[in-house]
């Protein structure tokens, strides 16, 4: 049996094919690289201490409501207690401390609002915000055991599509989030979607790109690609300060690649192994085309998909 490669040789390895193929598949991934690091900034915690509405009509100050604790390295007021009230219509304090009963006053300096401010996760519920990660990575675990079994039953051009409408879709359905169950839920299925995503763009742009192409392809495109998502993520933070505006400003992008369903062809290798000669063909030829050469007038035989039919024993 004649190997895919030998067979669309002639194609060349550094076409205008295969540099739009680089290039599409590339920026594909810059999503993901500001989408699974915007929780440093959507979760971020602000200075904050306990909510002391009884001292607006007082003279009393924070310093004798709010007790001293050492926080890195330096005093300053407790984020999670108070002195109590010796009486309900007096701000006269005692040495007795509480919990922040009211809820608390977060800082404006950095942040309009986050996650934590949105939902008070903090002091009991500070567990809430790494858990948020955990689960995340969770949706990624999953994703990386279910995506080969989708990609190989469904395709792999499928497989990127629809991981990247799971991946936009929940992100956009979280900005409208009405609690932090509900964000943590969205937040594992977007995390699903995202490996889904990169290991379909990987399989993708190696069974499309010829040999000395695909090593710039998994060591440059992706990786470049990644990390310019991460180098755009502090430049929208630093302008947007509302976790949900900005939730949504990094989510828009996402509708962006719709129309690359009609530039990015499904692998020929894949095709080949599911037997359908007609489809193969014509994307090669396009190829061809694309690359101006001439193809040869039988490019695939019935033989060429027969063993890739044959299911493994």
């Amino acid at each position: 049996m004649r190997d895919c490669d030998e067979i669309t040789l002639f194609l060349g390895e550094w076409g205008p094919f295969q540099k739009s193929i680089f290039i599409l598949l590339s920026i594909s991934i810059i999503p993901i690289g500001y989408s699974e690091m915007s929780m440093i900034f959507l979760s971020d915690t602000p200075h904050h201490h306990c909510s002391l509405p009884y001292l607006i009509s007082t003279s009393s100050n924070l310093s004798q409501a709010l007790p001293l604790e050492e926080v890195n390295g330096q005093l300053d007021y407790s984020r999670c207690t108070r002195y109590k009230r010796l009486n309900s219509t007096e701000a006269h304090f005692g040495n007795e401390t509480e919990r922040c009963l009211d809820g608390w006053d977060y800082s404006t300096e950095h942040y309009i609002s986050t996650i934590t401010t949105e939902w008070n996760l903090v002091c009991g519920d500070a567990w809430k915000v790494p858990f948020s990660l955990s689960v995340f990575c969770m949706g990624v675990l999953t994703g990386s055991f279910v995506s080969g079994h989708i990609s190989d039953r469904f395709g792999r051009k499928l497989l990127l599509f629809l991981s990247m409408a799971v991946q936009t879709i929940s992100s956009l359905i979280r900005v409208f989030s009405g609690s932090w169950e509900m964000f943590v839920i969205l937040y594992f299925i977007m995390g699903l979607g995202q490996i889904c995503q990169y290991i379909a763009a990987f399989i993708l742009g190696n069974e499309l790109l010829g040999d000395s192409s695909r090593l710039a392809f998994t060591t440059l495109g992706l990786c470049v690609f990644y990390a310019l998502g991460y180098a755009v993520l502090p430049l929208c933070a630093y302008f947007i300060r509302s976790w949900r505006i900005l939730l949504l400003v990094l989510t828009l992008p996402g509708f962006l690649y719709i129309p690359l369903w009609w530039f990015i062809p499904e692998s020929p290798r894949w095709l080949l192994a599911q037997g359908r000669l007609k489809e193969v063909e014509d994307i090669v030829r396009a190829a061809a085309k694309k690359n101006g050469v001439t193809p040869p007038s039988v490019i695939f035989r019935e033989e060429d998909s027969a063993k890739l039919m044959v299911p493994p024993p």
